[in-house]
């Protein structure tokens, strides 16, 4: 069974093609630029008007190197769909001085620029052009995906989505999603558009990039040596951790990475695991919130993951740097791979 899986991050996508009957460590693995930086690259090497297609994706630079661009004295359209990776409301998207696209115009002499978190057959080209076959079985893609509600803020909705799927103690893997992705998750169902557009016909798993990181890192050689401890993604922009025990999340919480620091990850950690942390504080810390349903008994360790992961080590805590497979870069594509299998396996 082949499975190709790619984490799409602030940073890089990290991809990785998995056939069953080998080992993680040989497996095909490729860490490349997230699609918004070398979208960013070209939009800043460009000297013409640019007429954007395609699909909702993670904006990353790309809002800033757009105003840039207007400022330089170009004319910038984007198309309805596409236009909400910059605000999900497009008269704020028009604000910004980027014009809507309409239907009746032709925009000759525009350069063309495609929107879009993945690319396969992009990846394709890159593994064939070493002469191996790229072919699989399935296919998972993780995004992060803040989800959208006309009546309520991203940081809002985001973690009441979260609070409702952990309603009790479940797996980590259960926050995949396999041919169910609601609709308020526009960045998902725009890699599903993707993938289906690219002639794919296999119902692809999708998950956000943080529960694909948390479920990655119960992989790791230590942590499958424990029962009772915390996992934490540090992120560039977000830090997701989750108490575990009986391989079950009994706590979360999440935060931006720039409020936090060594001091702070210790408070917050020692406070889910014992179950003492309130929504309350991390919100009104700038965070997106807290839900615990039980403490865990005891605080064996956290294993850490993600870019900014070296800010754990000021913490005090008994940490351990997540390395499932052999690859610190993985952690989020493995936890794909096996979330597609918990979710396949009947």
């Amino acid at each position: 069974m082949k499975t190709v899986a790619i984490d799409v991050g602030t940073g890089t996508q990290d991809i990785i093609v998995y056939n069953s009957e080998k080992e993680f460590e040989n497996s095909i693995k490729l860490v490349l630029p997230s699609p918004h930086l070398y979208i960013a690259q070209l939009i800043e090497e460009s000297e013409n008007d640019l007429y954007f297609q395609g699909e909702i994706m993670g904006g990353g630079k790309l809002k800033n190197r757009i105003l840039e661009h207007i400022e330089k004295g170009y004319n910038v359209v984007m198309e309805p769909h596409c236009a909400k990776t910059i605000r999900d409301d497009l008269e704020q998207v028009k604000s910004f001085g980027i014009k809507i696209a309409d239907p009746n115009e032709t925009y000759e002499g525009y350069t063309r620029i495609t929107l879009g978190d993945i690319n396969i057959k992009k990846l394709s080209s890159v593994i064939t052009e070493y002469d191996l076959d790229f072919d699989f079985d399935r296919i998972a893609i993780a995004v992060q995906d803040h989800g959208y509600n006309e009546n309520m803020g991203d940081r809002d909705f985001r973690f009441e989505k979260i609070r409702e799927k952990l309603d009790k103690p479940i797996k980590p893997e259960e926050f995949g999603f396999i041919d169910n992705v609601p609709d308020y998750y526009s960045r998902m169902k725009s890699v599903e558009k993707i993938l289906k557009d690219e002639g794919i016909e296999m119902k692809p798993l999708i998950m956000d990039t943080k529960f694909a990181s948390i479920a990655g890192m119960q992989y790791d050689e230590i942590a499958k040596g424990l029962n009772s401890y915390v996992v934490i993604d540090i992120g560039n922009g977000h830090t997701t951790a989750a108490s575990i025990e009986d391989g079950k999340i009994q706590g979360l919480f999440e935060h931006h990475t720039s409020n936090l620091d060594g001091k702070s990850l210790n408070k917050y950690i020692t406070k889910l695991a014992n179950g003492t942390i309130t929504n309350k504080e991390i919100y009104d810390d700038h965070g997106h919130g807290a839900h615990v349903l039980n403490p865990i008994s005891k605080l064996e360790k956290v294993i850490v993951s993600g870019p900014k992961r070296e800010l754990i080590e000021d913490s005090g805590l008994d940490w351990h740097h997540a390395c499932p497979g052999g690859d610190v870069m993985m952690t989020g594509t493995i936890g794909l791979i096996n979330t597609n299998e918990h979710l396949t396996k009947d």
